[in-house]
């Protein structure tokens, strides 16, 4: 199984130079708890917010989610695999680096994510049939 078969191709991005009120009100009104953020340029780097990105700037370091831009707490360079990549290696790499989502890419271009619970959820779904 590749990571094209399992992916998730409907990705909302959102730019760097959002607030994090911005990026919170994007992610609630798309019911979904991380945002790629969009490179500047050809030459840049995809970057990865989460919910967790935004929790430990406004909690734990008291930040403003009005005069915090995502550049300043989003995960760049994300980590990215190509659609062609078996998805064993996707989730051991998960496993070892301790992360749940990762940005799929074509050509240098963004196509989708593949999270940890696409990859349980494929498993699931092929035990099902084998029954």
């Amino acid at each position: 199984m590749l990571v094209k078969d399992i992916m998730k191709t409907s990705v909302i991005t959102i730019s760097a130079f959002a607030t994090v009120r911005e990026a919170m009100l994007k992610m609630r009104e798309h019911n979904i708890k991380s945002l790629v953020v969009n490179k500047n340029n050809e030459h840049d780097a995809y970057g990865l917010l989460t919910y967790n990105d935004i929790l430990k700037t406004i909690v734990a370091e008291e930040g403003d989610i009005d005069l915090i831009n995502v550049y300043d707490i989003c995960s760049k360079p994300a980590l990215i695999v190509s659609r062609e990549l078996a998805v064993k290696h996707v989730a051991r790499l998960m496993v070892t680096m301790g992360i749940h989502r990762i940005l799929v890419t074509n050509a240098n271009e963004l196509v989708g994510i593949i999270t940890m619970n696409d990859i349980v959820s494929a498993i699931l779904e092929m035990a099902d049939a084998m029954d």
